[in-house]
């Protein structure tokens, strides 16, 4: 049999190896310490990591992994390996699909490594992040090309930034709403994984994002900018399911201070429930696996701050996960790029 010609890697963030403390310490410690993630000067960040954020975040984000994890183990990581085996199928033997963790196991350093020893002719490098950020696609592409300077022979390659615009993903997301029942809802809110609004101005630095045109139109830079592209990804999901600007939100979630991208999802259930707004139903479009952000954070703890304010009902949408037209969409990306 003839060997692969391609070799697919879909990149996800990673998970703990398991739910113990160490482990979530250790997980957190590589995560926080990547200069991509805390893009702050080398020692500073060295200080908070280590010393401040790690010491005093690892038990009660051990308690919250705990309440994620299942049988089948972290939902991302078993949601991976089901992915994979099914874009393995479809792709047929011409291609070799491998999925690789930023953070955790399996670690994309050694992922990389694997492939550029297996003599590809080809590698096709798939970050699942619709909406592309430094300190997630980014971080991501830059290991990757890491590994290659030590190597005298480098492979066509070919990146794929971000998905957030193709039609295949904006349907599949969309299915996921409708099987909700999100015309029984008074409001939709889409939530976001929110950044510290210094990354943001990087993308354009002469534009204040607390108040700029990514919020109603799609700016020139707007592809390489995460909050534009989040707002663009809504207004698509928004026409798709024929929502009008009243019936839904956009907000920003798992904030660090306040000077992240806003409005912050938790204050914004909050004072949907002081508006009288009863139900509600939360979308996560910027994750395409379900993990710590949306099975917890949103469907719990959001959840008890709606219902505490005053709030009814509010539900979580389930992420594309193992979704076939998921599968179906990484394929694309795949063999029909420009689509």
């Amino acid at each position: 049999m003839e060997a692969s010609k391609t070799a697919v890697v879909l990149i996800n963030v990673g998970s703990p190896d398991s739910s113990s403390t160490k482990d979530v310490r250790k997980y957190l410690s590589e995560f926080l310490n990547d200069p991509r993630v805390m893009d702050i000067p080398w020692l500073l960040r060295k200080i908070l990591v280590n010393l401040v954020i790690v010491p005093f975040r690892a038990s009660g984000s051990a308690k919250r992994y705990r309440m994620l994890e299942t049988e089948e183990g972290f939902p991302q990581i078993h949601y991976g390996g089901v992915v994979r085996e099914k874009l393995q199928r479809l792709l047929g033997e011409e291609y070799r699909v491998y999925t690789a963790m930023r953070y955790g196991s399996p670690g994309l350093g050694e992922v990389t490594r694997q492939i550029l020893d297996g003599d590809y002719q080809t590698v096709v490098a798939i970050p699942l992040f619709p909406q592309y950020a430094s300190c997630t696609t980014g971080t991501a592409l830059s290991l990757i090309m890491g590994e290659l300077q030590a190597r005298e022979v480098i492979p066509e390659l070919r990146f794929v930034s971000s998905f957030y615009d193709h039609p295949g993903f904006v349907r599949a997301f969309a299915e996921r709403i409708r099987a909700s029942g999100y015309r029984e809802y008074d409001h939709i809110v889409f939530s976001y994984h929110g950044l510290p609004l210094r990354q943001i101005r990087k993308v354009h630095p002469n534009i204040d994002p607390s108040g700029c045109l990514c919020e109603t139109e799609f700016p020139a830079h707007g592809r390489y900018c995460y909050k534009a592209a989040s707002y663009e990804t809504t207004r698509l999901l928004a026409s798709e399911l024929g929502l009008g600007p009243a019936d839904y939100s956009v907000a920003f979630q798992s904030r660090m201070s306040s000077g992240w991208t806003a409005p912050f999802t938790d204050d914004l259930l909050v004072q949907k429930a002081g508006e009288g707004v009863a139900d509600v139903l939360v979308v996560a479009p910027s994750f395409v696996a379900d993990c710590l952000e949306t099975t917890v954070e949103l469907g719990v703890e959001y959840k008890e701050l709606f219902l505490q304010a005053g709030g009814k009902k509010l539900s979580y949408v389930e992420s594309l996960n193992d979704m076939d037209k998921w599968v179906e969409v990484l394929k694309g990306l795949v063999t029909q790029p420009s689509e």
